[in-house]
């Protein structure tokens, strides 16, 4: 009789070790085992931790610590403040508004603010603010440039060529070297008027100023109590057609108050007191000669 075989051992996994085994080829199983599972506990037990009132005053305390350690460090103090792109005049505005103490650490600058406070001065079109090396605050501004002195109900005000005012002055002399547009209106109609003016150029010595009447078109206004009243498009030809003229026959030399140009094909004059009492004068003659 044979002997009897001891039962061999099953190699095979169990079933539970089997599905295991199977989960832990899923890329998704072993990071969440092996990183979020970890991570998980860590954050919760801090948070714990921290949600205790005596862990939020230990974390303010030293919170406190390390901000005032950071305001004491010499790369973190700003030494002064540099303006770039600004006038003198505008410079000294910005500084006298910002009132920054120097020297301070850039922990108490709140960049935003200043951009906010300089941007309100009617002559900045932009700015740019941040700290550089070597401790200092740049202020980078890109000015507005004026370009026409605007008489209004509220008085004279500097604009750009969009219509942003610049600036406000009290007297026409405080900018000489710039046309003046007066009325309600004209300050949306700059770019026009600035045209006007370039094309009036032989009159410059005796151009007083552009007046928007109605909001749609301009007067312009010459020494001698003149004025050219151009049409509502076209302006720059009707002004250039009565340069011509001028030219041609010194029209504007002689006692003519008005030169009505708002029917370019039909352009017509008033002439001035002197001129239509002599005219009144020589009609009477030319009457009395033909009785």
């Amino acid at each position: 009789m044979c002997a009897m075989r001891a039962p061999r051992d099953d190699y095979a996994p169990s079933r539970i070790a089997y599905r295991v085994n199977r989960l832990w080829l899923s890329p998704i199983f072993r990071i969440t085992m092996l990183w979020l599972l970890p991570m998980g506990v860590i954050g919760g037990g801090i948070g714990l931790w921290a949600s205790q009132p005596g862990s939020q005053e230990l974390v303010r305390s030293i919170q406190v610590a390390v901000m005032a350690r950071m305001r004491d460090q010499p790369d973190f103090q700003v030494k002064q403040m540099a303006v770039k792109g600004a006038s003198p005049e505008l410079t000294r505005e910005i500084r006298r508004v910002l009132d920054l103490q120097f020297p301070m650490s850039v922990l108490d600058l709140d960049l935003d603010e200043i951009r906010v406070k300089v941007s309100a001065f009617d002559a900045v079109a932009h700015v740019d603010a941040h700290v550089v090396l070597g401790g200092a605050l740049m202020l980078e501004i890109t000015q507005r440039k004026p370009v026409v002195i605007w008489r209004n109900a509220r008085g004279l005000a500097l604009l750009d060529e969009e219509g942003h005012r610049v600036a406000v002055t009290e007297r026409r002399d405080g900018a000489p070297e710039l046309p003046l547009i007066a009325a309600a209106g004209a300050e949306d109609a700059i770019p026009e008027a600035l045209a006007i003016v370039a094309a009036a150029e032989p009159l410059k010595d005796r151009l007083r100023g552009l007046i928007r009447q109605g909001e749609r078109r301009w007067d312009v206004a010459l020494t001698g109590d003149q004025v050219i009243q151009l049409p509502e498009t076209g302006a720059v030809a009707a002004m250039e057609r009565v340069l011509a003229m001028d030219e041609a026959g010194d029209l504007l030399g002689r006692d003519i108050r008005v030169i009505d140009m708002r029917n370019p094909d039909r352009p017509t004059i008033r002439l001035g007191d002197e001129a239509f009492a002599y005219l009144k004068t020589l009609r009477g003659l030319e009457k009395g000669m033909s009785n």
